[in-house]
């Protein structure tokens, strides 16, 4: 009964230390997890902003170490750890935030105090709809950094340059290209890694007989994690590829979809050859909004375009989301974060 008592009063101490260690938690695991799969997802983001034939994954990867260097890999990694760590600050803190609303909503109305699988979701899309509209302009930025190329010649010094530059150039509004297919596409995205994760722990408790999460190990958790990011990502996958295209559309620069991709392209046999590396690249295209980006990416590109660089995708954000609910629940145990910890029924 005691060890209730401290567990209950746990999940509602909101102090402002508890609140900022638990922000710090959810950051870094965005942070590390981000940039253990950097490659990979500057790799997704060259797939998804192109409209020719993409090059094999080892292909593209081997082409940017060639031209780029090691670096290369990372290349609006800095930009994106900017970004996510205060997005998966958000979301975590958000999400704990909204399954408590949900119990003392139960409370309230005298239900069985309890997060069902569906209730998981409804959490996990809310904390994911809070943090992606806080933290958009970041992740439009560093969209516009990722696909420009040293060898192409870079429009952008860095991360205040291209807010600036963007700002002046094309609007303000331009800094919230893309806003709306990534809300869209946040709600399963965000609702079925949190809803699928803590599920599947839910489970695990139940079959091995365990009385509370934290005595999972974290080889499971890591499991479980990495599934729940590979169903998440493929039903948002689409919003995601027409939010990228948004951010970049109308812009001027030497993207590396006109470097790196097409050369990778042509000696994987996959570009035409030589006459496909040498070709002129086609116009940035204009999209008027997000449906006319899916319909004019299908009509042109086809149905598949719409999953263009999910192979890729599939590699980093099974791990990465894995890593980053690993990190987040260690880190808040390592900071002392007071957490309740719900008995298994």
């Amino acid at each position: 009964a005691a060890e209730g008592n401290a567990a209950a009063a746990g999940g509602a101490d909101k102090s402002a230390s508890a609140v900022t260690r638990s922000l710090f938690a959810g950051g870094l695991a965005g942070a590390l997890s981000r940039t253990a799969v950097a490659p990979l997802e500057r790799l997704k983001i060259l797939y998804q902003v192109q409209h020719t034939k993409p090059p094999s994954v080892w292909s593209a990867l081997v082409t940017i170490g060639q031209k780029e260097g090691l670096k290369g890999y990372f290349r609006g990694n800095g930009a994106n750890c900017i970004r996510i760590f205060p997005n998966s600050a958000l979301k975590f803190y958000a999400f704990e935030e909204a399954k408590d609303l949900i119990h003392a909503y139960q409370r309230y109305s005298g239900a069985e105090e309890k997060m069902t699988p569906a209730l998981r979701l409804v959490a996990g899309a809310a904390a994911g709809i809070v943090a992606m509209s806080s933290t958009y302009p970041l992740d439009m930025v560093r969209g516009r950094l990722s696909v420009q190329t040293e060898t192409g010649g870079s429009l952008y010094r860095g991360m205040g340059h291209a807010f600036v530059s963007v700002a002046r150039e094309e609007g303000v509004r331009a800094l919230f290209k893309g806003w709306l297919p990534s809300v869209i596409g946040v709600i399963p995205y965000a609702g079925m890694n949190f809803g699928v994760y803590e599920t599947l722990k839910h489970e695990a408790c139940l079959h091995y007989g365990l009385q509370t999460e934290n005595e999972l190990s974290t080889g499971m958790k890591l499991a479980a994690g990495t599934f729940a990011g590979c169903v998440g990502q493929t039903f948002a996958y689409p919003f995601d590829v027409a939010r990228r295209r948004m951010q970049v559309e109308g812009w001027k620069g030497n993207t590396a979809e006109q470097t790196i991709l097409t050369e990778a392209a042509a000696k994987s046999g996959r570009g035409g050859g030589a006459a496909a590396a040498g070709a002129a690249p086609k116009r940035q295209v204009a999209y008027m909004s997000m449906m006319d980006a899916f319909k004019r990416t299908v009509k042109e590109e086809g149905v598949a375009a719409l999953w263009k660089g999910i192979v890729p995708n599939f590699l980093k954000v099974g791990p990465s989301i894995g890593i980053a609910f690993v990190v987040y629940e260690h880190s808040r145990d390592i900071m002392g974060v007071p957490k309740a910890a719900p008995k298994i029924s």
